[in-house]
């Protein structure tokens, strides 16, 4: 190892312990001189012994550095119990930060640079966020707490031993890939319900439905379509909420089909931004009109990460993708069509991440966007009959029209595209 480079290395370990030691030292900032076993000087000095001991290591091999840490971890942790014990405190994170100190300090000098750093900056924020933590504990509901591991299992347990090779006749479905979108929708809607609970509804009744639609739009629609048909009037505000979510679920719908199929970017997103512009300039019209007008109440939404709901979803992304790659095979992409607009009237989400899969491929690019809008357009029209019978036409009659405008400027955007 070259001096330079040495030290380097032995500088990432000081500056590990002085970053950690920063964070203990003002967390104890009260306490007087000597009271406390490990502050920002201390962490600093065990970053550094660490890396030391790691320098030594080419030289002695790995017996001396595995003989000083256990003499390190005896005794800080005997010193940190004596604290303990004064202070009649039960808390061991300081003595696991000391010891992980001395790992990282170690590790800066033998292994890479890179993973050191981030492991420290890591431990400084998590070490740094414990009141938020406490909090975010204090507030979580188990149904919460079980979609959370809901989704682990999905990701880390299932997903790696699924076979990623298609096992049907049709050579539709592969579990992997299957899987991996339902995967990728279970955590776009458990994220979007944290963040509608993070939020609250005292940011405002938009806000809330912006980041509601990443759940379901139609959730939304619904809701506010019931309070307005309680409230007995039109209310500016939650039409307004309700086109903001329409925007969302569009920008949502053409991210996940781009994210799948990259070459849509163009041909899918130039109807689809079409679509956003008319919604928005929607928004904005009634958006004038609401500036008097109070809503307090937001919209609700049930836990999305329910096992029901993510067996559910697979079983119909799984019948959807199967019944696409069949009828293409027997009808042609007319057939595809045909069931992309049909199915787009109760989800879109497992309509186009089917076409987007199959685009370019089994289906023909401009067909897999075709599908995709087809599905959005059907969608669209579920959300606007929503507004006008649960709502009534009073409230329902804006977004109704803004979202057939809507449709409108999205297919005439696709056909100057297809022509193009």
């Amino acid at each position: 190892m070259e001096a330079l480079d040495l030290f380097q290395r032995l500088g990432l370990a000081l500056a590990i312990g002085l970053l950690i030691g920063l964070e203990r030292g003002w967390r104890e900032r009260e306490q007087g001189e000597g009271t406390r076993t490990a502050g920002f000087r201390t962490f600093a000095l065990i970053g550094l012994l660490g890396g030391v001991w790691g320098a030594l290591t080419p030289v002695l091999g790995p017996a001396p550095l595995a003989a000083g840490g256990l003499a390190f971890a005896a005794a800080f942790i005997l010193f940190e119990w004596r604290e303990g014990v004064a202070r009649n405190d039960f808390s061991v994170t300081s003595t696991v930060a000391g010891l992980l100190v001395f790992a990282l300090g170690a590790y800066a000098v033998l292994g890479n640079r890179a993973a050191a750093a981030a492991a420290g900056v890591a431990t400084v924020v998590l070490l740094a966020a414990r009141k938020s933590l406490h909090r975010f504990l204090e507030h979580l509901t188990w149904p919460e707490l079980r979609s959370a591991i809901v989704l682990l299992a999905m990701t880390f347990l299932l997903l790696p031993i699924l076979p990623d090779r298609a096992i049907d006749p049709f050579d539709a479905v592969n579990p992997h890939a299957l899987w991996l979108l339902t995967v990728l929708i279970g955590a776009i809607s458990f994220f979007g319900y944290v963040a509608v609970r993070a939020l609250g509804t005292n940011r405002g009744l938009m806000l809330s439905a912006a980041v509601g639609a990443l759940i379901s739009s139609t959730t939304v629609t619904l809701n506010h379509s019931r309070l307005a048909a309680q409230a007995h009037t039109d209310h500016p505000s939650l039409q307004v909420a309700t086109v903001i979510a329409w925007i969302v679920s569009v920008a949502r719908m053409t991210s996940l089909a781009i994210a799948v199929n990259a070459m849509l970017f163009v041909p899918l997103a130039v109807p689809a931004l079409a679509a956003i512009a008319i919604l928005g300039l929607a928004a904005v019209a009634i958006y004038r009109k609401s500036a008097h007008d109070k809503v307090t109440k937001a919209a609700t939404f049930r836990n999305p990460l329910d096992l029901e709901f993510v067996l559910g979803f697979g079983a119909l992304l799984a019948g959807i993708t199967i019944a696409t790659k069949a009828i293409s095979n027997v009808f042609g992409s007319a057939g595809v069509l045909t069931l992309a607009g049909l199915s787009g009237f109760v989800d879109v989400d497992p309509i186009t991440l089917s076409s987007a899969r199959l685009a370019g491929t089994t289906l023909t690019l401009q067909d897999g966007v075709l599908a995709i809008l087809l599905a959005g357009a059907a969608n669209m029209v579920t959300k606007m009959t929503i507004t006008l019978t649960v709502g009534g036409a009073k409230f329902g009659w804006r977004p109704a029209l803004a979202g057939t405008l809507a449709i409108a400027a999205g297919a005439a955007a696709y056909v100057m595209t297809r022509h193009a």
